[in-house]
C-alpha cells in the first residue's frame, strides 16, 4: 500500500513537471512542485535527499522558464 501512494505521488509531481496545468504560470508551477515535495517528505513518501533532489529539478526548470520568457520563447 505505502509503495502504492509512493509511486502515485511521484507520478503526479512529474506529470505537473512535464505538464503544468493550463494557465499555470511558471511561479505557480514552482511553488506547486515545491509544496508537493515537501509534503512528500513529510509523509515520509521521500527522504531530505530525494527531496532536495526534487527542489533543484524544480528550480532549474523555473530558471529556463524565466530566462526563456525573458528572451521572447
Amino acid at each position: 500500500m505505502y509503495e502504492d501512494r509512493k509511486a502515485h505521488a511521484l507520478e503526479a509531481w512529474q506529470r505537473l513537471f512535464d505538464h503544468p496545468e493550463i494557465r499555470m504560470s511558471a511561479p505557480e508551477q514552482y511553488d506547486e512542485l515545491l509544496r508537493l515535495a515537501e509534503e512528500y517528505c513529510e509523509e515520509g513518501f521521500i527522504t531530505r535527499e530525494e527531496r532536495r533532489a526534487m527542489i533543484e529539478r524544480a528550480t532549474m526548470n523555473y530558471r529556463r522558464a524565466v530566462e526563456g520568457a525573458g528572451l521572447g520563447t
